[in-house]
């Protein structure tokens, strides 16, 4: 994600996108809490569909041989965007200020504990992710 400054530019010269990944599930959540997505779908267009669509190896569903994946979230917890707990490196997001309804309370990334109640666990490094193409 590219910072304020950058964006700042005129049109033209700007890098085009937003901060988007921290808070991608959340506006998803938002959606199903509106009537109009299911959480099976959220699941099917977050996990399944572009594991597929990339092919990534083992990734993507809850089954025997594939790796345990998994975002535990509290759907009624409310929260508020802020500075302090944006986590993404340029520091900002298009949602600052935003309250979100459903808050991801920990990631279990290849069946290990990730991130819990905002802290991040760094005794386990992530994995490479392998394709099959």
């Amino acid at each position: 994600p590219h910072t304020r400054e950058e964006k700042a530019q005129h049109y033209l010269k700007a890098p085009s996108g937003i901060p988007l990944v921290q808070h991608s599930l959340n506006v998803m959540l938002e959606f199903y809490h509106a009537g109009k997505i299911s959480l099976e779908k959220i699941v099917e267009k977050m996990c399944h569909a572009p594991a597929i669509a990339y092919r990534v190896k083992e990734r993507g569903f809850l089954d025997e041989g594939y790796r345990a994946d998994l975002a535990i979230v509290d759907p009624n917890e409310t929260w508020t965007v802020q500075p302090a707990n944006i986590l993404y490196k340029c520091g900002w997001s298009p949602f600052e200020g935003k309250t979100f309804r459903g808050k991801v309370k920990s990631t279990i990334v290849s069946g290990h504990l990730a991130w819990h109640d905002g802290k991040l666990n760094t005794e386990k490094p992530g994995e490479r992710l392998l394709f099959d193409r």
